[in-house]
C-alpha cells in the first residue's frame, strides 16, 4: 500500500508543478520572450509543459540528492533515462525560442 501513497504523492506532485508552471508561463516566460522581441503565440502549451517540468526536474534533483538520498522512488526516478531525456525536451522548449528568435511551436 506504501508505493500506491509514494505515487499519488508524486501525481499530486506533478499537478502542482503544472499549475506553477502555468502560472510562471504566463506570467514570466511571456514578459520575458516579449523583452527578447519573441513573440508569445503558437502552441505555447509546449512551453507550459517546458516549464513545468524544468520545475518537477530541479525539484526532483534537490530532494532526491541534499533532503530524502534514502528514497528508492526518488533514486530510481533520478536514474532514468526517460527522466533525463525529458529534461532535454524541457530545456529545449524554454530556450530553443532564444536561439531561434521565435517561438517555433
Amino acid at each position: 500500500m506504501s508505493v500506491w501513497k509514494a505515487y499519488a504523492i508524486t501525481i499530486l506532485e506533478i499537478l502542482v508543478f503544472l499549475v506553477i508552471g502555468f502560472i510562471l508561463t504566463e506570467n514570466v516566460l511571456r514578459t520575458i520572450y516579449e523583452n527578447f522581441g519573441i513573440s508569445f503565440m503558437g502552441n505555447v502549451w509546449v512551453n507550459w509543459f517546458g516549464v513545468s517540468y524544468h520545475l518537477f526536474f530541479l525539484y526532483t534533483i534537490i530532494r532526491g540528492l541534499f533532503i530524502n538520498k534514502n528514497n528508492n522512488l526518488l533514486r530510481e526516478r533520478i536514474t532514468s533515462i526517460v527522466f533525463w531525456v525529458l529534461f532535454i525536451g524541457s530545456a529545449y522548449a524554454i530556450f530553443i525560442p532564444f536561439v531561434k528568435g521565435e517561438n517555433p511551436f
